[in-house]
């Protein structure tokens, strides 16, 4: 029988290291300590394993697949963060990275199929919205693995990055809940974002643990894709006859607009009513008053999605994970002190 040639695995697994620093120590990048490189092509020789020149091996490239109407918003916000950690942890380990927009045309799509996945070693896919599960699959090419960030899709097992967002929404409610407040409204973000349902999906956990509902008109729907969509909630809110004494907003984008609208119309805050919000943005720590949140690390899920990929691409690790990052509350001005009783 042929004996066959030996992998880049079999190199890890002789020196005891992961197939992502062999990859390292040969393509010569930093972060591997001396003595681990030295281990590495000692076992490279003695395995026979053929390192090409990697003067000659073309550049790999990474894809970034996002929906077309996030950019404006993405770029000083939340996936700002996301785009920040993948793109800087793929050129700390050698790779080109293309960013490439969808939006909702049959003709992008097929474009994305020829172009996207013909063009890149890997690709990841950032949020849902008008990136449906089902285009997502139709995308999917043999030997092209794919992450998501912020998305998963029930029916296949793809590797996931998440932030813990069902706890986002249930811990900031239950922030809420212990200042005394019982009358909470809540401003929830578009249906087509998964992301955006779990967080609501907790604050209405913690509510019923309580005994309590969210009133149907203390929940208005958003205006999909108009920036102004907080302040146009909470002024929708502040059309009723009976107020509530609390607002949690779905990201702190919604939260700013709403604190604008509520301070407009003559409303003080804390004193007069608490808002809170998710995402820790870097205004909501300007904001007049500072504005409670819950932090997700999107600078880790950028990172940790790329990490993924590269297992993927080298082989290392082919095991379907979702990955699932902690939340914390980070309080601040915009709830007050505890309500009396």
């Amino acid at each position: 029988m042929k004996r066959l040639s030996p992998t880049m695995r079999d190199v890890a697994r002789a020196a005891n290291v992961s197939a992502s620093a062999v990859w390292m120590v040969i393509h010569d990048k930093p972060g591997v300590a001396p003595e681990t490189s030295k281990r590495v092509w000692e076992k490279i020789t003695e395995l026979g394993y053929t390192v090409r020149d990697t003067n000659k091996l073309p550049v790999r490239t990474v894809g970034l697949l996002i929906e077309k109407g996030s950019i404006p918003a993405m770029m000083d916000s939340f996936y700002g963060d996301v785009i920040r950690g993948f793109q800087s942890e793929a050129q700390r380990a050698g790779y080109q990275v293309n960013l490439f927009m969808f939006d909702r045309t049959t003709e992008t799509l097929n474009l994305l199929k020829k172009g996207v996945m013909k063009s890149v070693s890997g690709l990841v896919v950032a949020n849902d919205g008008d990136i449906t599960p089902q285009m997502v699959m139709q995308l999917k090419a043999p030997n092209v693995p794919v992450v998501l960030v912020e998305n998963h899709i029930d029916d296949h097992r793809l590797p996931c990055i998440l932030g813990d967002n069902f706890s986002a929404g249930y811990m900031v409610t239950r922030h809420m809940l212990s200042l005394g407040h019982r009358e909470i409204a809540v401003l929830p973000g578009p249906a087509k974002y998964s992301s955006l349902v779990d967080r609501l999906n907790g604050c209405r956990a913690a509510m019923a643990e309580e005994g309590l509902l969210i009133p149907p008109e203390w929940m208005p729907k958003p205006v999909s894709g108009n920036p102004l969509k907080g302040y146009l909630q909470m002024k929708e809110v502040l059309a009723l006859d009976h107020y509530p004494s609390a607002v949690i907003a779905i990201s702190d984008k919604t939260a700013i607009g709403a604190m604008e609208a509520l301070q407009e119309a003559g409303w003080r805050i804390p004193e007069d009513i608490a808002i809170a919000g998710i995402d820790n943005i870097v205004e909501s720590a300007y904001t007049r008053p500072p504005l409670t949140t819950v932090h997700l690390p999107k600078l880790e899920m950028g990172i940790l999605a790329f990490r993924k990929l590269h297992q993927l691409i080298t082989g290392e690790n082919d095991i379907p994970v979702k990955s699932l990052l902690y939340g914390e509350l980070i309080v601040r001005e915009s709830c007050g002190a505890k309500l009396h009783k």
